[in-house]
């Protein structure tokens, strides 16, 4: 495994944690930023490290960074950057459109 893409929908909830950050902190959003490039090099490097969430979807996981929720899925190449989401969501809603 090599590498990791960021799909669409973990692209606009980064865009949101973003805009927290700028009306808060730049300093705290850009700490935020950093560890979650190192979590998703580190999930590029050892996929399996996160949670198993497949009772929510198949091939589902997850893990915790700073009270948020990086979902993922495995690839031939790397994993998937599904959703990048607060730890206190429902997380079943999420993925229901997926379904």
């Amino acid at each position: 495994m090599s590498r990791y893409v960021i799909n669409i929908l973990a692209s606009q909830d980064l865009d949101e944690i973003a805009d927290y950050f700028v009306e808060n902190s730049l300093e705290a959003g850009e700490r935020f930023f950093r560890a979650f490039n190192r979590k998703c090099q580190q999930l590029v490097a050892f996929p399996n490290s996160g949670r198993s969430h497949t009772a929510i979807h198949p091939e589902l996981r997850g893990l915790s960074l700073e009270g948020y929720i990086i979902f993922y899925r495995t690839m031939d190449d790397g994993i998937e950057i599904l959703r990048v989401v607060s730890g206190r969501r429902d997380f079943p809603s999420l993925f229901e459109e997926s379904n």
